[in-house]
């Protein structure tokens, strides 16, 4: 798209996502990232999707993808896939795909679950069965942030994006908003994500989640393969709108991505986590907190007398120190209290009342 400028397009900072707003303001919209860590079993798949619901994600997402139409004859492994035991990436693949049918029947657990189904899209034949099943968004896996033929073909369908950026620079990056934008995606999501599995936390590069929201004006968030949860939550804290994190039944099951994924109850302590992060980001406004203020009075400080002073003293501040409670005048009226005379005596250490004062 020679000549063609970001900022010829309006954006989006407020997405919706099967109902969900996903943007500055709104709850982090977490997606329980299932993959292909059903190892081809559909029973297995639908208890990711039953996990998910339990922990309290928002969303359960899938990949979809016909082996011959992703991976060339005799394509080698990624290494992580390699270490999980693979020849060849067919080989690999060919046992981890979901039919259409399957996609379907996970939709549909889902919805009765209340949770969003999402998958990742791989190719046009899967497309077309993501939306005939009626997916909130489509998501768009890293390896493919440099495919416009694919991001092409999701950005005709109409419906919500979201983009994981792994492995992009940000001119690849600023190419693929230009894509998709240039199909008619209003509604886009920018996931920052380091594509290893797992990925080292010292290469999460959180901070680019900020380039990419002042670059794009975009809900921008976080595609997590790191090991634990503490990335992420940093992640969130600085302000994720979106978090998405692998999950699996076993982590010693075999497959590929089983290594960086969360346990049943680490996804649950995770969606935890993320809900009293976003609540103790707060509002931003610096003020006393209704905790705070039951315990200003005993811990603040009052003026009170140094010294036994007698009536008619007039004050100067070596004769005043600051003593707790704060049920006094406060210490920080210490200005305006001196050059006052005292109207009656007031023993060492003993709190100044307003009545003490002429």
């Amino acid at each position: 798209m020679p000549g063609a400028s970001i900022a010829g397009y309006v954006a989006s900072n407020d997405v919706m996502i099967g109902g969900s707003r996903v943007g500055d303001g709104a709850p982090c919209f977490v997606i329980a990232e299932a993959g292909v860590n059903h190892g081809g079993d559909q029973d297995r798949a639908h208890a990711l999707v039953d996990v998910a619901a339990d922990a309290g994600a928002d969303a359960v997402k899938f990949q979809a993808f016909h082996t011959d139409e992703l991976v060339a004859a005799g394509a080698a492994p990624a290494p992580y896939q390699g270490a999980a035991g693979s020849q060849s990436q067919r080989e690999l693949l060919r046992g981890l795909e979901l039919t259409p049918d399957a996609l379907a029947a996970l939709a549909r657990h889902a919805r009765e679950r209340n949770v969003i189904f999402l998958a990742s899209v791989f190719d046009e034949q899967s497309l077309d069965v993501l939306d005939q099943i009626g997916v909130a968004a489509f998501k768009i896996a890293s390896p493919d942030v440099a495919n416009p033929i694919l991001l092409e073909a999701i950005g005709s369908r109409g419906r919500p994006v979201i983009l994981s950026t792994g492995t992009a620079d940000l001119a690849e990056v600023e190419a693929a908003v230009l894509t998709l934008r240039g199909t008619g995606v209003r509604d886009l999501v920018l996931l920052q994500c380091t594509s290893a599995y797992p990925a080292p936390a010292d290469e999460s590069n959180l901070k680019a989640m900020a380039t990419m929201r002042e670059a794009f004006s975009v809900p921008v968030g976080f595609s997590d393969h790191t090991i634990g949860d503490a990335v992420a939550l940093a992640a969130v804290a600085l302000g994720a709108c979106v978090l998405e994190k692998h999950f699996t039944l076993d982590r010693l099951l075999p497959g590929p991505d089983h290594r960086a994924s969360l346990e049943p109850d680490e996804l649950a302590r995770l969606v935890r986590s993320v809900r009293t992060v976003e609540k103790a980001l707060g509002d931003g406004v610096k003020q006393s907190t209704p905790s705070e203020r039951e315990n200003s009075d005993a811990v603040r400080r009052s003026l009170a007398a140094a010294a036994d002073l007698p009536a008619g003293t007039v004050l100067e501040r070596a004769m005043l120190v600051a003593l707790r409670p704060g049920t006094g005048i406060p210490a920080a009226h210490v200005d305006e209290i001196v050059g006052r005379r005292l109207g009656r005596a007031v023993a060492r250490h003993a709190l100044l009342d307003p009545a003490d004062l002429e």
